[in-house]
């Protein structure tokens, strides 16, 4: 759904937050009432003044029929929808965002002199009251809504820029920059009945190729493939072996020689339907394979939907540590569908939250609190999870593509988790190894004096990761020589100096800290 309408009452921000969400989706941004007044030659007040209301609407059911057939965002004028024929077309076009803006603040943005807006005209103040109440119960019946209440603070009152921000997390969009000509990042449900029709709403259109490993390929191979084909793509099945223990150089020869099998050119398609390693491994053999062909990620569990199919990083393990051989090549989509869920095994389910409370402690407070609320709240509403959890990681993948600074923060968790991983032997799944991780990490800050509190956050963090049914300590026959170098293998040290991302309070993290003395880390 490539389709935005902007709703509201005039002075609610559609034209101004719809230009800055259009930029931040790369899609065009159409103004209706201009459309009308390109069309008709003459400003809205003319046509009302000469012509009448009635004229003026006829003009702006006929501009909402052409847009429907257009990709944008749209900004609708403030009374668009009181035809039940125009509502009714731009509902099932796309979404509607209704803006809810109180009256105080309408008020304010209105000028002595409201010439543009014909049904103001006069004595705005007054007439914007009585436009209100006449059309509450019009404007209440719209449910998916973005609020700018002014408190008794005006600067509470949210910027153009943090509408459009909000916007896009509700909607589950995000078009991701810094990284080429950058690429969607797009939430939904069902979303992967659809998944050939949106490959080729973003201009992918050749052959492809789906891989998958032998724990995905029966439950949703099919259905990806059957979307491939009713919209015309000519498509095959790649099945790897599942596991960690198979994110090696041998996996990526494997692919690199089922491509050749199946016909792949420049011009194809790869399609990475399954978790992290999946597609780390499926990333990296499509940014080496002819120097390079397109690729997509459907990530089909929590963990890659929120971290790992995101930003670009591609590649595979040697048996001295994860991720030391890769490439940072970006998809051309990420398409996350949150039905999918339903068949991943409960474990693997709490795994992927380590990833989610991890993006609350960087930067989103709210999402925290979410996870605060247990295991039941959280998986009753995944959509909202993991709409929530991508925008950070979108967020940070904008400031930072390439991890030159600011991208460091996503890995909290990591250093000390990606050790109690590889010294585990992978009994540990990665969410799990990255919740100990966490905690230890937290600790470290406490010690350093980092947080606000000593203990206060490490306790904090641990008890929403036990809350839901993720390990907080490291196991006790993991031998710690092994972890430490495991630690100094890391790829983010530098200069022979471990760094790490580390919690200052819940929405902050301090990244870059050099630790030289790693017992203390896991002490």
């Amino acid at each position: 759904m490539r389709k935005i309408f902007l709703y509201g009452p005039p002075g609610s921000g559609k034209s101004t937050t719809g230009k800055l969400l259009a930029q931040n989706l790369n899609l065009p941004f159409v103004d209706i009432d201009a459309q009308i007044e390109s069309v008709a030659g003459m400003p809205i007040s003319e046509i009302m003044a000469g012509q009448g209301e009635s004229v003026f609407r006829d003009l702006e059911s006929a501009a909402i029929a052409r847009v429907c057939a257009a990709d944008g965002v749209f900004a609708l004028g403030g009374g668009a929808l009181l035809r039940d024929e125009n509502r009714a077309r731009v509902e099932s076009a796309g979404q509607v965002i209704f803006l809810e803006v109180d009256l105080a603040t309408l008020l304010s943005r209105l000028s002595p002199d409201e010439s543009q807006r014909p049904l103001l005209a006069g004595d705005p103040q007054t007439k914007l009251k009585n436009l209100m109440e006449r059309r509450k119960e019009h404007y209440d019946s719209f449910t998916c809504r973005v609020t700018n209440i002014c408190s008794d603070n005006p600067e509470d009152l949210k910027t153009p820029e943090q509408m459009a921000w909000e916007i896009r997390q509700r909607l589950g969009r995000y078009h991701v920059r810094g990284m080429g000509a950058g690429y969607d990042v797009v939430v939904e449900p069902g979303g992967l009945d659809r998944l050939g029709e949106v490959l080729k709403e973003r201009g992918l259109q050749g052959s492809a190729v789906i891989v998958c490993d032998e724990n995905v390929a029966p439950l949703y191979a099919d259905r990806a493939l059957k979307a491939l084909h009713e919209a015309g793509l000519p498509a095959r099945t790649l099945v790897i072996p599942a596991g960690e223990e198979h994110k090696t150089l041998e996996t990526v020869a494997s692919l690199w020689r089922g491509f050749l099998g199946a016909g792949l050119d420049r011009h194809s398609t790869v399609v990475a339907l399954g978790g992290g390693v999946v597609g780390d491994l499926t990333g990296f053999a499509a940014s080496t394979f002819m120097r390079g062909c397109a690729w997509a990620a459907v990530p089909t569990t929590l963990l890659a939907m929120v971290d790992a199919s995101m930003g670009g990083k591609t590649g595979f393990d040697l048996p001295e540590g994860k991720n030391l051989v890769g490439s940072f090549y970006p998809p051309r989509l990420v398409l996350a569908d949150p039905q999918v869920l339903s068949t991943l095994p409960e474990r693997e389910l709490r795994s992927g939250l380590a990833e989610v409370v991890k993006h609350g402690i960087i930067s989103d407070p709210e999402l925290f609190e979410l996870c605060v609320q247990g295991w039941d709240a959280v998986s009753s509403d995944l959509f909202e999870i993991v709409r929530r959890a991508m925008g950070v990681k979108v967020q940070i993948i904008e400031q930072d593509p390439f991890e030159q600074g600011r991208r460091a923060a996503l890995n909290l968790g990591h250093t000390v988790g990606h050790a109690v991983e590889i010294v585990s032997q992978y009994r540990l799944r990665h969410g799990e190894a990255v919740a100990i991780g966490m905690v230890a990490e937290a600790r470290l800050a406490e010690k350093l004096g980092l947080t606000e509190e000593r203990n206060g956050l490490s306790c904090q963090i641990k008890a929403v990761l036990a809350d839901l049914g993720l390990p907080t300590e490291i196991p006790s026959d993991l031998a710690v020589p092994a972890m430490i170098q495991a630690m100094k293998m890391d790829k983010k040290k530098e200069r022979q100096v471990v760094k790490f991302a580390l919690p200052v309070k819940i929405g902050e993290v301090k990244v870059g800290v050099a630790v030289s003395d790693l017992e203390e880390v896991l002490g």
